[in-house]
């Protein structure tokens, strides 16, 4: 999904009032603190040019995992959400991707860093009539109390990643608690951010919670300990984004793991892709997760249908695996 140009615009007329080399201090100062300092519940954007610094280079990438995890999931849905409540809502890049997707009638944003939710409603008065709308709560995920209201759509992406080990569980009843329809879980592709959501799936699990995408059961997850499930989005780079994370590829290819979980229960993929299918003539073998474990499934011309249905599948897509082939 394309990144909205309305936002592209608004980010690219913002950074014209700082330097390109400022801002891209910036942005180097948060690579370094987000890679060295997350999960100990520091605060890792505090000014207006860190917030900026931090739209330019991962509003995009954030807005695209969403999407790609909500497309996914909105398949295995009976009722669409029309409320949302983004949490560790940042600059808004979650709730323009439930926008783009959802016929949301009200948005609310709960972040705790001034300055992000002064940029994000900046921006989003570019937006649609809920974007505009939208409701800024200070706030964070962290604490004894229930988070201040429920939505039909609770999404948390890049979030968990920040909270401490050990104020997890709670985190993540709160999250449960406000949804009343899903919860959108997105964090990112690597072996740290999937083992953060592995542990969520058990906890929300024992919760009660109905487990809608990627899984396509509610058994123990079987990849083996060395191994990770994550998927791929690749989104288009501006000209800043290319000036400020460097480089000159045209594009930048987004890793992260998600999960989304439902009140009621739903028809599930059949199985997932895990991996980009591999093709070769006459012949394209996907990797599975199926509810009797991970397979190895190679699909060949004779297959017919099938063959033509694994041609144009990707990492992520669900597939009509039915136990043979």
């Amino acid at each position: 999904m394309e990144f909205p140009l309305p936002l592209r615009t608004a980010i690219e007329q913002k950074a014209q009032e700082v330097s390109t080399a400022d801002l891209m201090r910036e942005a180097q100062g948060l690579s370094q603190r987000y890679r060295e300092e997350s999960g100990q519940g520091k605060r890792l954007v505090t000014t207006d040019r860190q917030a900026l610094a931090y739209a330019a280079v991962r509003m995009p990438a954030t807005f695209g995992a969403v999407a790609a995890a909500l497309e996914h999931t909105l398949p295995f849905l009976d009722d669409l959400p029309t409320t949302l409540l983004d949490i560790g809502a940042g600059t808004g890049a979650a709730s323009w991707a439930a926008d783009s997707l959802l016929p949301l009638e009200s948005v609310s944003c709960l972040e705790r860093e001034t300055a992000m939710a002064r940029l994000g409603q900046d921006l989003m008065r570019t937006g649609s009539k809920p974007l505009q709308n939208a409701r800024w709560i200070s706030g964070d995920l962290t604490g004894r109390d229930p988070l201040p209201i429920r939505a039909g759509m609770v999404s948390a992406a890049y979030v968990l990643n920040e909270v401490r080990e050990e104020d997890r569980p709670a985190a993540l009843s709160r999250l449960w608690d406000a949804a009343e329809n899903l919860l959108l879980l997105v964090e990112p592709g690597t072996p740290e951010g999937f083992r953060q959501l592995r542990a969520a799936r058990e906890y929300l699990l024992a919760q009660g919670a109905v487990l809608l995408a990627p899984c396509p059961h509610e058994k123990t997850c079987p990849l083996p300990a060395d191994d990770w499930c994550h998927f791929t989005c690749r989104i288009a780079r501006s000209r800043l984004h290319r000036q400020l994370k460097g480089g000159d590829a045209p594009y930048e290819d987004e890793k992260f793991c998600y999960l989304a979980f439902g009140r009621t229960e739903s028809v599930r993929a059949p199985s997932r892709i895990l991996r980009h299918p591999q093709i070769e003539s006459g012949k394209i073998t996907l990797r599975l997760c199926t509810p009797s474990g991970i397979v190895t499934l190679p699909v060949r011309k004779r297959d017919g249908a099938l063959f033509k249905t694994a041609r144009k599948s990707n990492s992520g897509d669900p597939f009509a695996y039915k136990g043979s082939c």
